[in-house]
């Protein structure tokens, strides 16, 4: 099954930055490829593509290397691509974090359909004001582009020390180049030069505050040190320019606050994790709602969270302690344990 069409922002203009493709099955996302720089995309469907999902469905890709899950596979489709059967219940859509895509329905689509479905619109989400590029990319001079396309490409080949001499290059000639900041910082701690990349990262919110790459990396060099207050404002900074697609900065928001003891703050920030997670990529988030309501004295609701936790990932390194405090309150609750952690799914608590 083969599509083709492109991607439009809703003033007319290409995203300025490649976009993923998905299509969604009874609630399942399935990464299938990306749109080119001018929002063109030619997809088989269901073809095993080795891509992964940005942050929006569990996975923050090229942002500063926050650790999640990556994306779903695509299932039994696998490289023979998918069946006219198989698109019962699927949709297909482009993701850009803050914005909302056109949903184009698959149901009925035939193999021998024309492939061209038209333009994908993007409409920018009320209330996100960070995005995944940069505004001053558009205002970089050639050579300064030229420097940063070529630091780019080596940073995706692991070549750091190449990468940050050309990138370096790309700040000095545009010191406004918060793009060129981000990837040089990328370099940087690719060198393992911590110190620099963190300079590097600042210079580019510096440059744009609202693009959101070097603020996720600022919140990873907090979180590798477990510097909860930094967590704690980091992540409240990226949360504050996009609140919609972020589920593990909800999370790491929420274990800040419970390290700070602001009891109330965490249960906020882990219900809103579990809540923008419905694949249950990061399952922590509902370990770790568990563990706020257990302080707080719910234990039924504890009790809810700790065996969706343990449904979802019955192998987790700390699966053995949670079934030790689960079967606690249960005894201490008299909640019956018939339905056993690793039964099938548990709905989580609604927010």
């Amino acid at each position: 099954m083969y599509l083709q069409g492109r991607v439009m922002l809703d003033d007319g203009t290409p995203p300025p930055e490649p976009v993923m493709l998905l299509m969604v099955c009874n609630g399942v996302t399935k990464p299938q490829g990306y749109s080119n720089m001018k929002g063109q995309f030619n997809i088989t469907l269901g073809q095993n593509q080795q891509v992964f999902a940005d942050a929006s469905i569990g996975n923050i890709n090229d942002a500063g290397g926050i650790s999640m899950p990556s994306a779903r596979s695509t299932g039994g489709a696998g490289r023979g691509g998918v069946t006219e059967r198989e698109l019962l219940g699927c949709e297909f859509k482009a993701d850009l974090p803050g914005f909302r895509s056109d949903i184009i329905q698959l149901a009925g689509r035939r193999v021998m359909d024309n492939p061209e479905i038209g333009t994908i619109i993007l409409h920018r989400i009320a209330n996100v004001e960070g995005f995944t590029f940069s505004l001053t990319s558009a205002n970089a001079p050639k050579e300064a582009k030229k420097s940063c396309e070529k630091g780019m490409d080596l940073n995706k080949k692991k070549k750091y020390g190449e990468a940050e001499a050309q990138l370096q290059k790309a700040v000095d000639a545009y010191p406004k180049y918060a793009l060129a900041w981000f990837e040089l910082g990328k370099a940087q701690e690719g060198q393992m030069k911590t110190a620099e990349a963190q300079k590097s990262y600042e210079q580019s919110v510096a440059a744009d505050g609202k693009f959101i790459g070097p603020h996720l990396s600022l919140l990873q060099l907090a979180a590798s040190k477990k510097d909860w207050q930094q967590i704690a404002d980091r992540s409240e900074t990226v949360l504050k320019l996009n609140p919609f697609n972020y589920p593990t900065v909800w999370f790491l928001n929420g274990a800040a606050n419970y390290n700070l003891k602001k009891l109330e703050a965490a249960e906020k920030s882990a219900r809103e994790a579990v809540k923008l997670d419905p694949d249950h990529r990061n399952p922590r988030a509902m370990s770790l709602l568990g563990i706020i309501l257990s302080d707080k004295g719910d234990y039924p609701g504890a009790i809810e969270q700790w065996r969706g936790y343990l449904s979802f990932a019955p192998e987790a390194p700390d699966s053995a302690n949670i079934k030790i405090q689960l079967a606690e309150l249960e005894r201490m609750t008299g909640v019956s344990s018939t339905a056993k952690a690793g039964a099938g799914p548990v709905t989580p608590v609604k927010p």
